[in-house]
């Protein structure tokens, strides 16, 4: 081979080791991008699959922690119209929660115990012992069926009652209940049913009040839902006298319990106030009431160590304290059986269109 053939080999042969060296360069550059390529998908795919796992698993816990956090806010009580004149913060010898209380001898008619007792304030279903006497005083047949409908459905307050509409009992029945139990719908029932409708029935009611001089009484309607019925302490003093003539309110506000059919049921009526089966009591004529304007409320009739007591309480706080008030009268009557007058510091007050005067009325 001559000189120049050797150079020409040998340049051909330099060129084909380049070129064999440039494809095993760029092999091996490849191959491992490849590699990283295929993994890629792999890797991003187990990273999702556990951040779903986690956020399943850890989905509980926070509907737990969501559920846990809830908290009820309490509504406020509004204050009573007693409270609103500032009648509760009047002090009296008895340490009575009642804001308005009179306690007279029915006999002499002499005032016991006298606090706030001017004071005009809504009497919540102490308005049914009037309902009850103009009901009683009209005669009118006892066993005369009376259906409840969707007028004596209570829209003022939207208490409840077990007297479903279409219920039918006697006028006597609905009595019983009103006066014993404080039913509402059987109250308004009476009132509605009454010759001449509701409005007759109210103005009988207005009208028997200005007749036994309660001059500072009004009535609005028969159950004492509004707190448009409104009076004072001594105005109802006068109301239980009267009433405490009559037997049949004399029976039924102190019956203990009653029971009624209603279709196949038979439903149990129980008396508001538990003194009437107190054994320390001798009570011949009682009634409560309570709506929020009122507070707790109470009249009596009652023999206090051998003397005939008409008590009135109103505005009482709390549930048990008008109870509570006339336990403290009775055993400050019975300690001191010729107990004297007692007025209470008077803080009287008027209502007039739903607010106070600082002069009482009358």
């Amino acid at each position: 081979m001559s000189f120049s053939h050797q150079i020409a080999f040998g340049s051909t042969l330099r060129r084909l080791l380049f070129f064999f060296s440039l494809t095993v360069f760029v092999l091996a550059f490849s191959l491992p991008q490849a590699d990283a390529a295929q993994s890629k998908p792999q890797h991003g795919k187990t990273a999702k699959t556990k951040v779903v796992a986690k956020r399943k698993a850890a989905k509980p816990s926070v509907t737990v922690r969501r559920k846990s956090v809830v908290r009820a806010e309490a509504v406020p009580l509004r204050p009573s119209f007693g409270q609103l004149a500032g009648l509760h913060g009047a002090r009296d010898s008895l340490d009575l929660k009642s804001s308005a209380a009179l306690v007279i001898d029915q006999d002499t008619s002499e005032v016991l115990f006298s606090k706030n007792d001017k004071a005009v304030l809504p009497i919540a279903s102490l308005t049914k012992l009037m309902t009850g006497l103009v009901l009683s005083e009209a005669h009118l047949p006892m066993d005369e069926m009376i259906t409840i409908s969707q007028a004596d459905v209570d829209t003022e307050k939207g208490s409840s009652s077990r007297l479903k509409v279409g219920t039918e009992l006697s006028r006597g029945e609905l009595l019983h209940l009103a006066l014993m139990s404080s039913e509402n719908r059987a109250a308004h029932a009476l009132g509605r049913s009454y010759p001449g409708g509701l409005p007759v029935f109210v103005g009988l009611m207005n009208a028997k009040a200005r007749l036994i001089g309660m001059n500072d009484t009004n009535y609005a309607e028969p159950t004492g839902l509004s707190s448009k019925n409104q009076s004072s302490a001594r105005d109802l003093a006068k109301l239980v006298n009267v009433a405490h003539g009559d037997p049949i309110l004399r029976e039924l506000t102190t019956s203990p319990d009653y029971q009624v059919a209603v279709g196949k049921r038979t439903l149990q009526y129980r008396n508001t106030n538990r003194l009437v089966k107190n054994p320390l009591w001798d009570i011949g004529l009682q009634k409560t009431g309570y709506i929020t304007e009122a507070g707790q409320c109470l009249v009596m009739q009652a023999k206090v160590a051998g003397r005939k007591l008409i008590m009135v309480f109103l505005d009482s706080a709390g549930k048990l304290s008008r109870i509570g008030d006339a336990e403290r009268v009775r055993h400050w009557v019975e300690s001191t059986p010729t107990a004297v007058s007692t007025p209470a510091p008077n803080t009287d007050a008027a209502v007039v269109s739903g607010r106070f005067s600082a002069k009482a009325r009358g």
